[in-house]
């Protein structure tokens, strides 16, 4: 009797069991979303999406700025950039600059890559004149002029019109670069003129305001 009665109680179970199988809720399936999911970017996607690679990488040394980037040599040969000397590319500080605020260059010293501000810092201390003569750097290199150093002749730099090209061709003008508060004197002027005049060459100041607004005057020798 006692067996039967087992029995029974665990057929009971198995109907209770499968009572609950029966009323059990089936899940809703939730309806696809026609917006496709957002894809957010891992760190590494985004450091590379804010820090992108430039074409040139350089590095600082003193004040000696060089590269050997592919891309150096070709920049070099077509717009004059840096002087190629023995198996790099030297660059100016103000070619420097000018190429990593047109996000072209890259500049480390000692591993540290430098940002265009911590350059600026770095180049003044270097040279006092150099946000002054950087301003004329910039200004005329926009419009088009291909801007040397010029300190065999005294001057901060020599200019090339448009299309010519520094060994191929004479520069124009040679360019000394001042501050409107700062005031030159006749024998400095004139100094200035006589070494234009002995390479023949024009003379082009360049004039710097408060505003960094620029004024050039081009001076030419005549005879009376």
């Amino acid at each position: 009797m006692s067996l039967f009665v087992f029995g029974k109680q665990k057929r009971e179970t198995k109907k209770k069991k499968a009572f609950k199988k029966s009323t059990k809720k089936k899940p809703v399936k939730k309806k696809a979303n026609s917006t496709p999911k957002k894809i957010v970017p891992t760190t590494k996607e985004k450091k590379e999406e804010k820090f992108p690679k430039k074409e040139i990488i350089a590095h600082l040394i003193g004040n000696t700025l060089t590269t050997n980037s592919k891309q150096a040599y070709s920049y070099c040969k077509q717009s004059s950039f840096g002087e190629h000397i023995e198996d790099k590319i030297k660059y100016t500080l103000s070619e420097g600059l000018f190429l990593v605020q047109n996000e072209k260059m890259d500049i480390y010293q000692n591993n540290k890559l430098l940002t265009a501000d911590q350059l600026i810092q770095k180049f003044t201390k270097a040279d006092k004149k150099f946000l002054i003569k950087y301003a004329v750097f910039k200004d005329l290199r926009i419009k088009g002029y291909v801007i040397k150093t010029a300190l065999k002749f005294g001057a901060e730099f020599r200019a090339y019109e448009k299309g010519k090209k520094p060994g191929k061709e004479h520069s124009k003008w040679i360019i000394f670069t001042d501050h409107e508060n700062n005031k030159t004197t006749w024998h400095e002027f004139a100094a200035k003129n006589r070494v234009a005049h002995s390479t023949n060459k024009n003379v082009l100041l360049a004039i710097v305001d408060e505003e960094n607004q620029i004024t050039y005057y081009e001076i030419k020798w005549t005879k009376p």
